[in-house]
């Protein structure tokens, strides 16, 4: 199997820079509409695909981005590893604005979602325990210290549905419960990612403290967005480390992220949905 490398660009990255033979190309889904076009092309030889999240010009809130179809979307351009890489604020001290973080958990509270591709007429329980994968991070963890980013290794994100940020009280109940980032748009894109056999890896980039420290006070959106700004740099800087790091060539996930519906399907063949298995044939088509 070839390597294709999927970044998911989050707040502040609309564009990715050094493609060879670079092309935005519209990918019919029956999830819906993605975000926006596809970039395509290749990067030191490896083939890469960029999807805005939020849509060129931020058009979608984390509420309405088209989470199934812009996973689905990935997988029909064959995508094989999605680094995903968002804007975040912290919990921690420790973890500054400006740093990032290799998150590997995630409190779900989002609520106005579709959160799978599966349902009545076909229905499927994937694992999430470990929403990420470990050999993905890894080389995401690489490429950051390569690159001169001060990069956590390791770390609880609680996704909420915003768009507003939290509330003081909200944000200190999150650090009681062990939370480290915050942010609105990694659920239910990971336990999408997994549905669809597709290793996923998560990078906060951090932007601010939320509302839990005493020095810093409401989120100050005018300091988010100058801070948003450095760290897209620093984002695009990582991402041009993934190729040489991944290579061409890619072997199956040793964490079985690819082979993740092996045993998730439950309904019976005579029982399922035609309709439904129809719209499954890039994410499921493997074990359907």
């Amino acid at each position: 199997m070839q390597t294709k490398i999927g970044i998911i660009g989050g707040s502040g990255i609309y564009d990715m820079e050094g493609l060879q033979d670079a092309t935005w190309t519209s990918v019919d889904s029956p999830w819906g509409t993605p975000s926006d076009d596809i970039l395509t092309g290749t990067l030191d030889g490896v083939a890469m695909a960029f999807l805005p999240r939020h849509g060129r010009g931020h058009v979608h809130s984390p509420t309405t981005v088209p989470y199934r179809a812009n996973i689905d979307a990935l997988k029909r351009v064959g995508v094989t590893d999605i680094i995903s890489v968002s804007a975040c604020g912290s919990f921690r001290e420790e973890l500054a604005p400006g740093d990032f973080v290799i998150v590997d958990q995630f409190i779900d509270r989002t609520f106005a979602r579709e959160k799978s591709f599966f349902g009545t007429g076909c229905v499927a329980h994937v694992s999430v325990a470990h929403p990420t994968c470990d050999r993905l991070s890894s080389v995401c963890e690489k490429a950051g210290r390569d690159a001169g980013i001060t990069i956590h290794r390791g770390g609880t994100y609680l996704a909420m549905e915003g768009p507003q940020f939290s509330s003081m009280a909200e944000s200190k109940l999150y650090r009681e419960w062990g939370c480290d980032v915050i942010g609105m748009t990694n659920m239910p894109e990971a336990k999408l990612a997994r549905e669809a056999e597709i290793c996923y890896a998560s990078v906060a980039m951090i932007t601010d403290y939320d509302s839990w420290h005493p020095d810093h006070g409401a989120v100050d959106i005018t300091e988010i967005i100058a801070t948003l700004r450095g760290n897209g740099s620093k984002a695009r800087d990582l991402v041009a480390r993934l190729p040489a790091l991944l290579g061409p060539d890619r072997a199956p996930c040793p964490h079985g992220c690819d082979r993740a519906l092996e045993h998730a399907l439950m309904t019976a063949p005579d029982k399922r949905d035609p309709a439904l298995t129809a719209k499954l044939d890039a994410v499921a088509g493997r074990v359907l």
